[in-house]
């Protein structure tokens, strides 16, 4: 055999000449037109099957200038909210039809507006973002709003008004539920370690924080509250400043749960008792906080309900024609609930 010899791509003119049919009726059958009989239908399908025929999805999209796919731009596919999401997302999306290109960013500004030229240039009918830490200006997604592409952004969304749509949890009332449910339990010394004041999710959170704090007129330690990038590290680097002076927290509220966890094997490290000394709560109720000892209170953001609506919203607007500069700044909230475990 001929390894440098490529296969033999066959068309529907080839489908057409086996079964002595004309091309516009094979192409019909291909794309399930009612007026073309079951009975042809599966001729074709079958016939199709047999010479190994492959639909150009690209041609066909130039054509109907549709291409029935939709891009997707996460920070970290890894994540488990976001995996809860793109999961929704993905199901909910076949069912009407349209294929999903999952793109990382990696939490990295250039990485996304690479991905969003990328995606634009591949014809996405729509896009559905949720950006890095560090984007504050987004233009590189001016060119998908301005050609009429839905634009969707969820969890992290733009601080300020841009035309296209925005869906998140209610992070304020996260914030507030988490830190109110402290205090209700007898904490009165209250920190917060929360992500950069730069992202809307934190900025959010931590008004939530502070808003339940003065309800209930309670001081907030300037040295107990950190803004920075939450991870495992930082975590327990924030926690050993914490607890190096001789007034110490009673209570964390922490702005995700990998940081609620990285306090908690901190407190285990250094013999203090949770929830005797230290009542901790996260944020998101990742799996792992079910099965930590003990298990760690957390807020839900029901991440499956995040997916629905933005493919409900999503599909209205592909259905309509709807274009970004004409979509109303109102952001749809999806509630969020407190869980309550043993770490509070």
């Amino acid at each position: 055999m001929n390894k440098d010899k490529k296969p033999q791509q066959n068309t529907i003119l080839d489908i057409a000449e086996a079964l002595k049919l004309s091309p516009a009726t094979i192409s019909r059958a291909l794309n399930n037109h009612p007026h073309v009989k079951e009975k042809t239908k599966n001729d074709v399908l079958k016939m199709a099957a047999q010479l190994g025929y492959r639909r150009n999805q690209m041609a066909s999209g130039l054509r109907s200038n549709k291409t029935h796919t939709v891009g997707l731009i996460v920070p970290r596919i890894s994540m488990f909210f976001h995996a809860e999401v793109i999961t929704t997302i993905q199901n909910s999306l076949h069912k009407h039809g349209y294929n999903l290109i999952i793109c990382q960013s990696n939490d990295l500004l250039s990485m996304e507006e690479e991905l969003a030229d990328i995606l634009y240039a591949s014809r996405v009918d729509a896009l559905i973002v949720a950006c890095t830490l560090q984007t504050t200006d987004f233009s590189h997604f001016d060119k998908l709003v301005s050609s009429g592409i839905p634009v969707i952004f969820y969890d992290r969304v733009p601080l300020d008004a841009y035309p296209a749509t925005f869906i998140k949890g209610d992070d304020f009332r996260g914030g507030y539920l988490a830190t109110t449910h402290l205090i209700e339990t007898g904490s009165q010394r209250i920190a917060h370690i929360s992500g950069k004041l730069s992202s809307n999710l934190y900025q959010d959170r931590s008004a939530g924080f502070r808003k339940a704090m003065e309800q209930h007129q309670l001081p907030i330690h300037a040295e107990w509250v950190f803004h920075q990038e939450l991870t495992h590290e930082n975590a327990k680097e924030a926690m050993a400043k914490m607890f190096s002076g001789t007034v110490v927290p009673d209570a964390l509220f922490s702005a995700n749960d990998v940081t609620a966890i990285a306090a908690l094997e901190f407190a285990k490290e250094n013999g203090i008792q949770v929830p005797r000394d230290l009542k901790i709560i996260g944020y998101s109720n990742d799996p792992r906080t079910s099965i930590t000892t003990p298990a760690l209170s957390t807020i839900e953001q029901y991440p499956a309900k995040v997916g629905q609506k933005i493919v409900e919203v999503l599909i209205e607007q592909l259905k309509s024609g709807e274009k970004g500069s004409g979509l109303e700044q109102r952001p749809y909230v999806i509630p969020v609930d407190l869980i309550r475990r043993m770490s509070s």
